[in-house]
């Protein structure tokens, strides 16, 4: 399936990019705090035991023996996901995760950074046979060309397992062992290639509310109908290897290049044993995304500090307050529609503001 969006979103793109280039703090554009490090190898969370400590929760996310974290859509402004506390600096992430179905709601497993790099995973809830792939580097929106579809029948039937590689020489998705998808610093847009430390992001959104640009909307698969739902997606289980080591990553200058970052008591790549020997070749991409928006585009809105999901797809009105450990914690919902911090529009505050 392919979506040619067009002319529509030609003239949608200079607001959305003004709306996504931003983040709680850039460390290519001034000094920030470390990110705390994951720094273990082949760490499960198995979620059918219950929520992890590892991972903040916002919105409708429950837990059961069967199906694990349950984020469910009930209504307009529901936006369910859980983040973790800590970053990687590469590693290998695998979700087993039974995606949501409905008419313009998308569920979603990303990697993050904080100078807004980032590698994804979306499923349509009208698309029960493909899920997406993309990624993007320091924040450029410029393209929404980035994005393939891959063949995956009966997402939101069964559970299946996507797994995102990342090393500095290549991230390699895949489906149930099955490699659909390699970029390598060289195929990868100059110098947009993910190589920052990562934070990780699952949840939904309905990328089909009527309050979403109409580009949104189309993308998503059209209008969603909350009559319909509740909408729910699944995650039985995670498994995390980072394949560096320390307590924390540091950006060492402002380029955002992976040879500047620093681990803290530790190394950067420490745990190279950890990674694969050998990968399979990635089939031919065949469906591509010729523009479409930024999928799930509110994580360029928060990194360390906001998580709260209520307007497209999210953005955060809650400032948390960092434990000991580093994790986060007593992050704020709001009840309000397109309210940031400080209160007001979207439109009415800038990226600086934000940040304060």
């Amino acid at each position: 399936m392919r979506f040619f969006l067009g002319a529509a979103l030609s003239l949608l793109s200079s607001t959305l990019v003004a709306a996504q280039t931003y983040t709680d703090c850039n460390p290519t554009q001034r000094s920030c705090p470390a990110d705390p490090a994951f720094g273990q190898s082949d760490k499960t969370f198995d979620f059918t035991s219950g929520a992890s400590d590892a991972f903040k929760s916002t919105g409708s996310v429950t837990y059961d023996q069967t199906n694990g974290a349950t984020f469910t859509i009930s209504k307009q402004g529901d936006g369910p996901l859980i983040q973790s506390g800590w970053y990687i600096m590469f590693g290998r992430v695998e979700f087993t995760i039974k995606a949501a179905p409905g008419t313009g709601i998308v569920s979603s497993a990303v990697l993050q950074s904080d100078d807004l790099d980032e590698i994804d995973w979306e499923w349509l809830g009208g698309n029960n046979a493909q899920v997406q792939t993309n990624y993007f580097g320091k924040g450029d929106t410029s393209s929404y060309s980035r994005g393939a579809y891959h063949d995956n029948a009966g997402n939101h039937d069964d559970f299946h397992t996507f797994s995102i590689d990342w090393t500095s020489t290549q991230i390699v998705w895949a489906i149930d062992g099955k490699t659909v998808r390699v970029l390598t610093p060289e195929t990868a847009d100059t110098n947009r290639y993910p190589e920052s430390p990562m934070m990780i992001k699952v949840g939904v959104w309905a990328g089909g509310d009527s309050n979403n640009p109409q580009g949104t909307i189309d993308w998503a698969g059209g209008q969603t109908d909350y009559s319909q739902g509740p909408f729910k997606m699944y995650l039985k289980s995670m498994t995390v290897t980072d394949y560096s080591t320390g307590t924390s990553y540091r950006y060492g200058d402002r380029s955002g290049s992976w040879k500047s970052i620093i681990a803290e008591g530790g190394q950067i790549n420490g745990n190279k044993g950890a990674e694969p020997t050998s990968t399979e070749s990635a089939p031919e991409i065949t469906a591509t995304i010729d523009s479409v928006p930024v999928p799930w585009s509110g994580t360029h809105k928060e990194t360390t500090s906001w998580v709260t999901p209520n307007v497209w797809p999210w953005v955060a009105t809650g400032s948390p307050l960092a434990s000991s450990t580093g994790y986060q914690y007593e992050w704020e919902s709001s009840s309000g529609h397109n309210k940031p911090p400080g209160g007001g529009s979207m439109s009415e505050q800038s990226p600086e503001s934000l940040l304060d």
